[in-house]
């Protein structure tokens, strides 16, 4: 798989236009709506704090989620790799964005902190697994920001 490229689309419409468009700064949504060829809709706006609908997904909340699911597919990979079998993951991501004078901002970093049942394999390999990923998954790999790991392992074995 070694240079070979893949390529993504998505399409984002502004949903926000209130009838004057950005006129004025409170005169329009953050509304928008995020699409993929053969995929279900999602509804994104900014976050609240930047005037948005908090009832639609906002970009922080994608980037931490995107995050947080390429962590856990990797992850799930390298236990099969190890014969870790894994019943259940959940995980709570959480993550700080710093803000700048001129308005500007950007993540300071990301806490996954995943819950994993396991029904056999070594749990202490299981937690250790999690520090591994960092280095594969490919969305840690694109960020610029620390992520951290606090996983709980349930052994079920």
């Amino acid at each position: 798989m070694a240079g070979k490229t893949h390529s993504y689309a998505v399409d984002i419409e502004w949903v926000g236009n209130l009838g004057t468009g950005t006129a004025t700064y409170a005169g329009y949504k953050r509304d928008h709506v995020i699409r993929a060829q053969g995929k279900a809709d999602i509804l994104g706006s900014a976050d609240p704090a930047f005037r948005g609908d908090k009832s639609r997904w906002n970009p922080e909340e994608t980037l931490l989620s995107s995050v947080a699911t390429c962590h856990k597919l990797w992850y799930l990979h390298l236990c099969f790799d190890a014969g870790i079998v894994v019943t259940a993951y959940t995980d709570h991501a959480t993550g700080e964005m710093a803000m700048n004078a001129d308005g500007s901002g950007q993540f300071s970093g990301v806490l996954l902190a995943p819950t994993v049942t396991i029904s056999s394999g070594d749990p202490a390999l299981a937690k250790a697994l999690h520090h591994k990923v960092g280095a594969l998954c490919f969305i840690a790999r694109s960020v610029n920001f620390p992520i951290k790991h606090d996983a709980t392992i349930i052994n079920e074995g």
